[in-house]
């Protein structure tokens, strides 16, 4: 086999496995935004309740978090992880059979939950595919991976709108379960293809994932959560409000989702210069002028353009971090660092939808609550500079690539 073709099989099966992010994040989680306005006005949810329930997404995204590594430990990394992609996607078909805010709810908190197991393992399911890359290899393969959830807001913004003009927010909610369903074509092969686990097995005990190097991370990545999710929530109710129409909300949207995924593939490199701190920062840096900008003047118009650098930068800085906690561990703590920081991100999104929905309801309107969002990420950057680079921490996945050895899981 050609160098060429090693180093391609990687990639390809990285591209495979960004299945998951696209519909744990595009479809279920993300999409919500663009079928809200249609939900409020049918259900006469306020903004507080439509809040809620996407704090229920949340709350379920903690709780996956949290189980995710024992789950895989249990199951087996692939099939933990297409099983939870198969319980995404039902959880988003059912959410078309009822108006029911309660149960609505339920369906919202098992979609995060699940969600969170593939996001989580499907990252370590990638840096087992990548274990013998370097950092710049390594870097390039996380953010494809996690380029899927762009292709999910893309692909969701090209759907969604039409349906809900032709059949209402109950047809967006079949077309979502159906594209989720779908995304399994991709996702079971390159799950399959994924190298076996072969660490001896004392090697397979991960022992405690040491916390203290990861604080920093951990703090800035719960207060991105918070952050990000106020504009991710409440952005079309705003252009809404400023008089979009679907044509309008559709190419926001889509263009929204192409910015997030082509974004990993020209940030990797870059990343892979810069100091772990550093670059976090710099695209929090870039995250912020694009949540900043529908607060600006001009009304319909800039806001639209928000979505070149806020969809530029979001699901980079996702890929940022987990970069980051790469070069702070051994290859057996990746599963569970990925988890933590998960579990710290869920947090702050459990917070974010309710305090921006409350201020949105409030006599500053939707912009209110994008405002919030935005100085919880300007926050955020200053807590990625406290970031230190310490790659002594990962020599087996810095220093001597050949022998990394993925995270620890049994299949």
């Amino acid at each position: 086999m050609t160098r060429t073709a090693v180093q391609a099989r990687p990639l390809l099966i990285a591209v495979g496995l960004a299945a998951g992010p696209a519909v744990a994040l595009g479809l279920a989680r993300f999409a919500y935004a663009l079928v809200l306005p249609a939900m409020r006005a049918d259900l006469s949810l306020s903004f507080a309740t439509a809040g809620a329930l996407n704090t229920a997404n949340a709350a379920g995204y903690l709780l996956g978090a949290l189980v995710a590594a024992p789950l895989a430990t249990r199951l087996g990394l692939r099939t933990a992880y297409l099983g939870g992609l198969v319980v995404t996607a039902a959880a988003v078909l059912a959410s078309a059979g009822t108006g029911s805010v309660p149960l609505l709810a339920a369906l919202r908190l098992l979609s995060g939950a699940t969600g969170a197991v593939v996001l989580v393992l499907g990252g370590g399911l990638a840096a087992r595919a990548g274990r013998d890359a370097g950092a710049q290899q390594a870097t390039r393969l996380l953010a494809v991976y996690f380029c899927g959830g762009g292709a999910g807001i893309l692909l969701s913004g090209l759907a969604v709108p039409p349906v809900l003009a032709a059949a209402g927010w109950r047809g967006a909610w079949v077309v979502l379960g159906v594209l989720a369903f779908a995304a399994l074509a991709a996702a079971v092969p390159a799950a399959r293809a994924v190298p076996a686990d072969d660490a001896p097995a004392s090697d397979r005990r991960a022992g405690r994932l040491p916390l203290r190097p990861l604080a920093p991370l951990l703090v800035c990545y719960g207060m991105f959560g918070a952050g990000y999710i106020a504009y991710m929530t409440f952005i079309v109710a705003y252009l809404r409000s400023e008089g979009a129409g679907a044509g309008t909300v559709t190419a926001f949207w889509a263009l929204l989702g192409a910015a997030a995924t082509v974004a990993g593939f020209l940030w990797a490199p870059l990343l892979a210069q810069l100091r772990a701190g550093r670059g976090i920062a710099l695209i929090l840096g870039v995250l912020v002028l694009g949540a900043a900008l529908p607060l600006l003047p001009g009304g319909l118009p800039v806001a639209m353009l928000s979505a070149v650098p806020f969809g530029g930068a979001f699901l980079t800085v996702v890929a940022a971090v987990t970069a980051a906690a790469r070069q702070y561990l051994q290859p057996r703590h990746w599963t569970a660092a990925i988890a933590a920081l998960t579990t710290a991100f869920a947090a702050g999104q459990c917070i974010g939808p309710v305090l921006s929905g409350t201020l949105s309801d409030g006599p500053g309107g939707v912009r209110a609550g994008l405002g919030l969002g935005a100085a919880l990420l300007a926050v955020a950057i200053g807590v990625a500079l406290l970031v230190r680079d310490r790659r002594a921490g990962a020599p087996a996945a810095e220093q001597a690539p050949a022998q990394a050895r993925p995270p620890a899981q049994s299949e």
